[in-house]
């Protein structure tokens, strides 16, 4: 790769790690699986980095290869083990409750998988509808109920959880 294309895939790489990161969090639940996930998407991107620039598909490429690698995660046998490091997470930024954030990736983590997914790309990502069906390569309809049956639970289980820090 010519040393453009490296400097112009470290700058992409350097300017969009933070984001992608929330992302795989928001759909893994544990920082260090996404860092690996986002490692892994960059590692990939860079040896596509010609033909995914030209395209100007960088953002949908690199959104896709996340999207597949935590379900690569998933299935993976060592995933089912824990690490003694449970409840360890980086600090938040300052406004933020931390026992918010925790309770809603708790949440995230209690709905089905393309519920989650949806929610994430839409909420998390802030994009379209049309955006997030060519990724998860779902109707537009179809992301419209995922993402409703989903936004009703996890209002749920944060109205239950709010609840239950009240007694």
């Amino acid at each position: 790769m010519s040393s453009d294309r490296r400097a112009e895939f470290t700058d992409y790489a350097q300017a969009r790690r933070p984001q992608l990161r929330r992302m795989a969090y928001a759909l893994c639940g544990d920082w260090h699986t996404a860092d690996d996930i986002v490692q892994n998407a960059l590692a990939k991107l860079y040896v596509a980095w010609p033909r995914v620039r030209r395209a100007a598909a960088e953002d949908a490429y690199v959104r896709q290869t996340i999207l597949r690698s935590t379900i690569d995660e998933h299935r993976r046998p060592w995933r089912r083990e824990r690490a003694g490091l449970e409840g360890y997470d980086h600090p938040t930024a300052p406004g933020v409750d931390p026992g918010d954030r925790h309770d809603l990736v708790l949440a995230l983590l209690q709905l089905p998988e393309m519920q989650r997914k949806t929610v994430v790309l839409r909420h998390w990502m802030g994009m379209s509808v049309t955006e997030t069906a060519r990724d998860l390569r779902i109707s537009e309809g179809t992301v419209k109920s995922h993402t409703s049956r989903a936004l009703e639970r996890l209002h749920q289980l944060m109205s239950d959880t709010t609840e239950g820090s009240r007694r």
